[in-house]
């Protein structure tokens, strides 16, 4: 049955921050629904405005009611969340919905399907049992519905750009380009690949903060946009340029030179920045390898990973470059390195591949 929690009420008016953030949420299971509702309405910028226990009633309920984020569940029964989402999409273009996907391998493909669908995100869906005290949920599907909500209304206001200290252009061209991204990340590496195209002469290492399972699934869809191949990265695989390495999670990828070039190397040493992988390691053995010759890609993340490495990288004469807050689903990692002075630019998410096209020396070929 549909739990609205306020009286049906049409409204073609898009919500402001005074508004607060409106949410619906949308589980087959009531446990959940109510789980995720106290949850957020503990916060104090967040309004729960309905609840729905099927795809089809979501439907109806953003008929009724102007939303900013949908908390989707895939798997329901009259209209699961994948059959969904078109349509939600179609009656709002703009809206922000994120996925509660299991964590196993089907899980992690049926996200992915739901990114490239247009879906914004995705969280790994808690059990019944433990949602009340799943703290890493809840710190991680607050800093999601907030900063795709800001997203969101930035489009009707935009925000003026942050003023950061920008760094001279290197001396040296890069040999290695590196990512780094967390919350957010898996749609703006779509449209960063997306950009990049094919003419990209240097390989490309990607530490992506995500569990076991997904990683393999995201390089399956990241090579289906059909720009670079993409492989979860395996120890020894010799790194080749123009094509991309993701780190398997919870592996560590460290890049190690080799006589003809690089390789991958993956390390199960202890997790840093509270991850695993992380972007720290990734950098700081790319930049021994390379002699500081690498790019840093700073894409948006929750927390400070990258920065002690980036440092570091900076200081011997490498470059980096971050995804600015408008285009930030959280401006945690991007804005980190970017407020230290590490950053030659930063620029919106769709426009960083051009960047890096003229920083590598490489015309945009697709």
């Amino acid at each position: 049955m549909n739990q609205a929690l306020s009286p049906l009420t049409a409204s073609a008016a898009p919500t402001t921050a005074a508004d607060g953030i409106q949410v619906m949420i949308c589980d087959d299971s009531l446990a959940i629904r109510a789980a995720i509702s106290r949850m957020l309405e503990a916060e104090p910028d967040i309004k729960v405005v309905a609840r729905a226990g099927n795809g089809q009633l979501a439907v109806e309920e953003l008929k009724r009611r102007k939303i900013d984020v949908v908390v989707l569940d895939i798997e329901m029964p009259v209209i699961d969340g994948i059959a969904a989402l078109p349509l939600l999409l179609q009656q709002d273009p703009h809206l922000r919905v994120v996925m509660a996907s299991t964590l196993t391998t089907r899980g992690a493909g049926i996200a992915m399907q739901a990114l490239r669908l247009g879906a914004a995100d995705y969280v790994h869906k808690p059990s019944a049992q433990s949602a009340d005290g799943d703290g890493v949920f809840k710190q991680e599907l607050i800093a999601k519905i907030r900063g795709l909500a800001r997203i969101r209304r930035q489009a009707a206001a935009p925000v003026p750009a942050q003023a950061v200290p920008m760094r001279a252009p290197s001396a040296t061209r890069p040999k290695l380009l590196a990512i780094g991204s967390s919350t957010g990340g898996p749609q703006a590496l779509f449209t960063l690949v997306k950009g990049l195209g094919t003419n990209i002469n240097v390989p490309v290492v990607i530490t992506q903060h995500m569990p076991p399972n997904f990683t393999k699934i995201l390089a399956d869809h990241i090579t289906g946009l059909g720009a670079m191949n993409c492989a979860e990265a395996a120890d020894g695989m010799k790194l080749l340029p123009g094509r991309i390495y993701i780190a398997p999670g919870d592996r560590h990828l460290l890049v190690q030179a080799s006589t003809d070039g690089y390789v991958a190397k993956l390390s199960d040493r202890p997790a840093e920045n509270f991850c695993r992988p992380a972007v720290d390691p990734m950098i700081r053995s790319a930049t021994s390898a390379c002699g500081g010759r690498v790019l840093v890609v700073m894409l948006t993340g929750m927390g400070q990973d990258g920065l002690a490495a980036t440092r570091e990288l900076v200081t011997m004469g490498g470059t980096a470059i971050a995804q600015d807050e408008a285009s930030s689903v959280v401006w945690g990692m991007p804005g980190a390195i970017a407020r230290a002075g590490l950053c030659q630019a930063v620029l919106p998410i769709t426009s960083l591949a051009s960047k890096i096209h003229e920083l590598l020396g490489v015309a945009n070929i697709r």
